[in-house]
């Protein structure tokens, strides 16, 4: 799944992780939680349990136990069936994100994200976050540039409860004046303390000039003017035209039956249109070869750098995810961590990543350094990937790769949430129901050969480089 709305994005592989700039975290959401400030005995066993699943799902979330759960209204969801805990966790997404919002309305996928769980049906937002608090139901939404996906958590004991309110939310959401208003400052404050964020600003600014032209250059998040001109009319159609069943991808993890969970994805989702319409872009290629700089005063300038990528359904990927891992993904045994911080102590982090997107696959990396320092950490940058290029690394380098991607995979499945979201990603990239007994095993087969094949291939083209800060030696 992709990344969250402009910082740093992330391989699928990976999203069980935070390596990013800026939190993957909803900002709406950590908001409402410091308002709401009460979390009563079941809301905190309900997340009490959600860490006890752990001792329970692993290794691999019980691979085997991956069905396929296909309703009387032919809705198809992934199930993991944990019943030791009564606790489950369900992930919901839709195609279709920020990358589609219309001309002029840039940040709104993320300001409906914001809204969805503010007020539904019935219940007006203070009734509707009531209804969550005294029944212990965690829920949430967000939108990348592809998606916007929903979050439930809930106790089995309440489920049928849960499940209605999100079937609420998706359906009958209200829009109301008050959380409408309240939302839309809570982004347009964020906007304006971005403004200053370097590190906002220099993801922001790259793809802005890879994308040009393309709905990937607009800020997932909006830009003041727009978000200060979505109306609820636009919300609304946004909800009739996008959240629609053919876009839908459903995964949940937890104590469930395949028998108990058929009806209620009829009830729950049953009523969305059959079909969505403007959720497919033009596939685009990123405009490289060039470095922006964007003037800030602040003492250390924050660097975004990268060029397109492999697609995460090409066979050359698990080989060019091996090979990145060795270059900038794998933190302090990496390549660009021990040259640029380890051996000359330019940054605190380096790194590189893939980045899933639908329409442009891409590799991407950064750095933050002193504004005497960032020529000097560039050229090391572009060293270590020449070298990766040119396929020069050493047997040991593949084999440390595989023994920590391998060992780690299963630390990446030890809550029903991030089952869930891993049951959604294996269907949206056709991974095959038996991913999670396979995946290890096409780490295990990368070669030598292969890596250096799909190195050449990821790292052939030249850089986009995106600087914000006060730079010396670099050509803006």
């Amino acid at each position: 799944m992709s990344a969250g709305p402009d910082g740093r994005g992330g391989t699928w592989e990976d999203s069980g992780s935070e390596r990013m700039h800026g939190s993957r975290c909803h900002d709406l959401r950590a908001r409402r939680a410091a308002r709401a400030g009460r979390i009563g005995f079941w809301r905190g066993a309900l997340f009490g349990l959600a860490g006890l699943t752990a001792a329970v799902l692993t290794p691999a979330a019980r691979a085997a136990d991956v069905r396929e759960v296909v309703s009387p209204g032919g809705i198809v969801a992934w199930l993991v069936t944990e019943p030791s805990i009564p606790f489950l966790s369900l992930t919901v997404q839709f195609k279709g994100g920020a990358a589609t919002d219309p001309e002029g309305r840039d940040g709104l996928a993320y300001m409906l994200s914001g809204l969805l769980d503010e007020g539904a049906g019935p219940y007006d937002s203070q009734a509707f976050r009531a209804e969550m608090e005294d029944n212990a139901i965690g829920l949430s939404f967000d939108a990348d540039r592809d998606n916007l996906s929903g979050s439930l958590r809930t106790l089995t004991e309440t489920r049928e409860h849960a499940f209605d309110l999100l079937r609420l939310a998706l359906t009958a959401p209200r829009f109301d004046e008050e959380p409408v208003e309240r939302v839309r400052q809570q982004i347009l404050t964020d906007l304006t303390r971005r403004e200053t964020d370097a590190d906002y600003l220099a993801a922001r600014a790259w793809f802005e000039n890879a994308f040009a032209g393309h709905p990937y250059a607009r800020p997932t998040r909006g830009r003041i003017e727009t978000i200060s001109g979505i109306g609820v009319a636009d919300l609304e159609r946004f909800v009739e035209e996008r959240l629609a069943r053919d876009t839908m991808t459903i995964g949940v993890a937890g104590d469930i039956t395949p028998e108990e969970l058929a009806p209620l994805l009829d009830s729950t989702f049953g009523a969305l249109p059959a079909h969505a319409t403007g959720v497919d872009l033009e596939p685009a290629v990123p405009a490289t070869g060039r470095t922006i700089v964007t003037p800030l005063d602040n003492p250390q300038s924050v660097v975004v750098f990268g060029h397109g990528g492999i697609a995460r359904k090409d066979p050359d990927y698990y080989p060019a995810y091996v090979a990145n891992y060795i270059l900038g993904g794998g933190g302090f045994s990496s390549w660009l961590t021990e040259e640029v911080r380890e051996k000359r102590g330019l940054a605190y982090s380096v790194y590189s990543y893939l980045y899933d997107t639908d329409f442009a696959p891409l590799w991407m990396g950064g750095v933050a350094t002193r504004n005497d320092q960032v020529a000097q950490s560039l050229r090391l940058i572009r060293e270590q990937i020449d070298k990766m290029r040119r396929g020069d690394l050493e047997a040991e380098d593949l084999a440390d790769a595989k023994t920590y991607l391998t060992g780690s995979f299963p630390l990446r499945l030890t809550s029903n949430d991030q089952i869930a979201r891993t049951l959604v990603g294996m269907q949206v990239y056709d991974l095959g129901i038996d991913y999670l007994d396979t995946r290890n095993a096409e780490i295990e087969a990368v070669t030598m050969d292969d890596v250096k094949r799909a190195a050449a291939r990821l790292l052939a083209g030249d850089l986009l480089v995106s600087v914000v800060g006060a730079p010396q030696g670099l050509d803006g």
